[in-house]
């Protein structure tokens, strides 16, 4: 019996994931909002996950009741058509899309390590170019543009695939884009918006399908600490768009917005 942490678990891919996990027997943590939302059979936890706190607090929970983890995959976020601040003083897609998963990432990265074969399954959206980081403005507060958060969102998480690799290298750190899944698409839209994301649930392909890849990810990693599929396909994590060193600084910068403590020193592979 595996031990699975999901985020987004409540509806959609994440949700799908957990009942396939479930079905088979595994131990599943799903974070989120609504219990009521949570597969039967999962273990919830409760968290607001574009609330760094909550994203803390819920890490110190999983990690008290699961010194052991062999899976995290991560997968909330939520479209926004007009620009939001949380509470904290964040854009609410850079607190969700990002930080959440940055934060979850490193702070069970020891449970992980507990595991013989461990890994993380970041469904966002790789492979986009770097030119899409908005590096002065990350939060977009001058000119928030709702595609473009979310198209930089898929590439901070890329860059942070980057980063946590070179520093848990044993740790299978795997970026995932499924392609156009039919979901429910928890979103806040205006008009435009609401019309693209209806197109997208009539021509997007099933949950089931989108799952399955996943799944397989979880039971065979690649062997590499980082790796990038879109739609089934492997793409290269080795060129421009994947910068060591632009992964660094933003490795550096979050480390500050985020509260996490620096990591040690990489462990040997």
């Amino acid at each position: 019996m595996k031990t699975v942490v999901i985020t987004g678990g409540t509806d959609g891919i994440g949700a799908g994931v957990a009942r396939e996990l479930l079905a088979r027997g595994d131990r599943v943590v799903v974070v989120g909002r609504n219990p009521a939302k949570a597969p039967p059979g999962a273990e919830f936890v409760h968290a607001d996950l574009s609330l760094v706190a909550a994203a803390h607090a819920a890490a110190d929970e999983i990690t008290a009741k699961h010194p052991r983890i062999d899976a995290l995959v991560l997968c909330a976020r939520f479209f926004r058509a007009r620009r939001h601040v949380t509470t904290e003083g964040f854009e609410d897609n850079f607190a969700l899309f990002y930080l959440s998963r940055f934060v979850l990432a490193e702070r069970l990265a020891g449970a992980l390590s507990e595991a013989d074969t461990p890994v993380i399954a970041n469904v966002a959206g790789p492979g986009a170019p770097l030119d899409v980081v908005n590096r002065d403005d990350l939060q977009f507060a001058r000119h928030y543009d709702p595609a473009g958060a979310m198209v930089q969102g898929g590439k901070l998480n890329d860059l942070h695939g980057v980063s946590f690799a070179e520093r848990h290298p044993r740790i299978r750190y795997v970026l995932v884009h499924p392609g156009v899944t039919a979901t429910s698409f928890a979103a806040e839209y205006d008009a435009a918006s609401a019309r693209q994301l209806d197109r997208m649930k009539r021509f997007g392909k099933p949950v089931g399908e989108a799952v399955a890849p996943i799944v397989r990810v979880l039971d065979s990693p690649p062997a590499e600490p980082l790796s990038a599929f879109v739609e089934g396909r492997r793409i290269a994590v080795d060129g421009p768009a994947f910068d060591v060193q632009v992964a660094r600084w933003l490795h550096a910068e979050t480390l500050r917005l985020s509260g996490v403590s620096p990591e040690t020193p990489a462990r040997p592979g």
